[in-house]
């Protein structure tokens, strides 16, 4: 798969004051009627549990000149050091931080969980989604980082 460009974002989740950001390349649209999209997330990921917890999360998707953002959340780093200089904001639904500089958000709640092997696609109901001030897009394609 890693021959096939994906899309990236960074997903967060809060769940008792406690936030995490991981870069993910797993966002797919379900549904627009309802608004539904899914996103798969490792079992031993750190934000794993935390997800399950919260029930909801946060989207930023990347711009093209985000790379470091990117790679900065794919990091092992501690949670704390994701955050550390990096803008975030609240949307409408205020589920989770978002990062400020992104092209667009979501704000999604948890509606169903489907196991699938080492990952869970977690499909999440859109409650809010927004368009940011970042420009053009971000994929991953064979082990580095690419604008669009």
């Amino acid at each position: 798969m890693r021959f096939y460009p994906q899309g990236i974002s960074v997903m967060s989740v809060e769940y008792e004051g406690e936030s995490m950001g991981v870069t993910i390349s797993s966002l797919i649209s379900i549904s627009l009627d309802p608004p539904l999209v899914g996103v798969s997330i490792g079992k031993q990921a750190s934000c794993y549990e935390l997800l399950r917890r919260s029930a909801s999360f946060g989207i930023s998707v990347l711009g093209a000149a985000q790379a470091a953002v990117a790679q900065r959340f794919a990091s092992g780093f501690p949670p704390l050091v994701h955050w550390e200089g990096i803008e975030t904001r609240r949307g409408p639904a205020g589920v989770a931080p978002l990062l400020a500089e992104a092209r667009g958000w979501l704000e999604c709640r948890v509606r169903d969980e489907h196991d699938a092997g080492d990952h869970t696609v977690f499909v999440g109901d859109v409650l809010a989604l927004e368009l940011g001030p970042a420009k053009g897009g971000l994929v991953y394609l064979d082990r580095a980082y690419h604008p669009v």
